[in-house]
Parts: structure tokens; sequence; C-alpha cells
């Protein structure tokens, strides 16, 4: 029994360490689930940039839905302070289209009614980066007003 115990520990000694991968270099993100708040934002962007290309063949349509998920990271984490994988809110979409229809419903109804029009003002005032970021802001900060409105008159 001892002569197995021997030969097991230095067949274990022999190995050498598994190599590194990818995955454990990668940033790690809070795995949570996501506020009904943050999936309306997220399916609002996704609708607007026309994330399943449904408006026309695209050049280049996975990088295109590249760049159109890192906006959805960035607008995530500037509101509601969160850090999301590109890989964790693609998964959430589908999850959203396929399985959870009734949640979908229910975010696209919210998106209907706050969905507000933008007017694009014939002064060259408005055509700044930082005014376009602050009349995004007022939206964003609008939609969540008529979101908890609605909460409230839920409750």
């Amino acid at each position: 029994m001892a002569e197995t115990q021997q030969v097991h520990n230095s067949s274990n000694e022999e190995e050498s360490p598994e190599p590194e991968t990818s995955q454990s270099r990668r940033r790690r993100f809070k795995v949570s689930n996501m506020s009904f708040v943050e999936m309306v934002q997220m399916v609002d962007i996704l609708k607007r940039a026309d994330y399943d290309g449904k408006y026309g063949p695209y050049t280049n349509p996975n990088e295109r839905k590249a760049k159109i998920m890192t906006k959805v990271v960035k607008s995530l984490h500037r509101n509601f302070g969160v850090r999301r994988s590109k890989e964790q809110l693609r998964k959430r979409w589908s999850d959203l289209k396929l399985r959870e229809h009734d949640q979908y419903r229910r975010i696209k109804k919210v998106l209907l009614k706050s969905d507000v029009q933008v007017v694009v003002p014939k002064s060259s005032d408005f055509s700044s980066d930082s005014a376009q970021r602050m009349i995004q802001e007022i939206m964003f900060c609008s939609r969540d007003l008529d979101i908890t409105k609605e909460k409230n008159q839920g409750d």
C-alpha cells in the first residue's frame, strides 16, 4: 500500500503544471442578475442600432456587432456603475428573445411608452460631441424617470 502511495506521489510531481489559459488572464466581471432598467437600456441600444441586422445587409457584420456591444457595455457602466462583459450581454439578449418572451414584451412596451422624438436643431451649437452626450443623458434620465413612475404606479 505504501509503495502504491509513493508511486502515485512521484507521478504527480513529474507532471508539468497546467499552462495558464487565456481565460485566467481575462478581466473578471461581476456576474449578477440584470435589473429591469439595465435590460431596458440594453434592448433600447441594440434595437436602435439594428444589432440583429434586420434593416439591410451590412459589410463586416461581426465587427459592427462588436462595436454596438461595446456601446452597450460603456453605457451600462456609465449609467449604472456595473461592468458587464460582451459575452454576458450577448447571452442575456439571446435569452430575452428566445426564452423570456414575457420579459421582452414588457421591455418593448416600456420603450414604446417612453420613446422620445429626437429633434435636430438647425443651429450648429449642438453639433459638438459634448452636446450630443448631454442630450443622450437627458433622454436616459427621462426614460429612467418614466420607468420609476411606472413602478410606483404598479405598487
